[in-house]
């Protein structure tokens, strides 16, 4: 009998796949030009697609000991939200964070926000999509330099380009909800 988490990646895929998946002539954010792309915020941005994304992430987690969970701007930011929102809601509280490109020029010139990250914490970063794994390879760098433990990285879909290997590099897993031969 199917759980209702595999209900909720069931309902997940068939939203991203008729809302978020084209096919076409594209250029990714890697540089690299694809024949199809998959605008993951179309969905996470979505009332179910934050919800579902929230509710399998927060599985996928669910037996890790964690300080804060989050990732880079833009892609992670409405799944953190999400994830937030319904840790709470669920007794399971957790902390977010997002991780800006470059540090904010103003104020306190941060780069990583949210509840403020302690040195030792452990954390699990976040994204939408995985190419090359060029964002989540930059979180790395900025969380390592502020002695920030990272367990493993999740993605909602994994291009299969690149990105376990990068990560691997620096000795963080890479899971997927989705793999893209899952949507050719």
């Amino acid at each position: 009998m199917p759980t209702s988490i595999d209900a909720d990646k069931s309902e997940l895929f068939r939203l991203l796949k008729s809302q978020a998946f084209s096919k076409g002539k594209f250029i990714l954010s890697s540089g690299k030009e694809s024949n199809f792309y998959l605008d993951a915020r179309l969905v996470t941005l979505s009332a179910p697609g934050a919800f579902l994304t929230a509710r399998i992430m927060l599985d996928m987690i669910k037996d890790d000991q964690l300080d804060a969970i989050g990732g880079p701007t833009l892609g992670a930011d409405p799944m953190v939200g999400a994830i937030a929102s319904l840790s709470y809601q669920e007794g399971r509280p957790i902390n977010t964070f997002i991780i800006r490109k470059q540090p904010k020029a103003h104020g306190k010139q941060q780069q990583v926000e949210g509840p403020l990250l302690k040195e030792g914490d452990s954390v699990v970063i976040i994204d939408d999509v995985a190419t090359t794994g060029k964002a989540f390879v930059e979180s790395i760098e900025v969380l390592q330099k502020m002695n920030i433990k990272i367990k493993k990285a999740i993605c909602v879909i994994d291009r299969v380009e690149g990105a376990f290997e990068a990560l691997a590099g620096y000795k963080v897993p890479l899971q997927s909800i989705f793999n893209i031969a899952e949507f050719l």
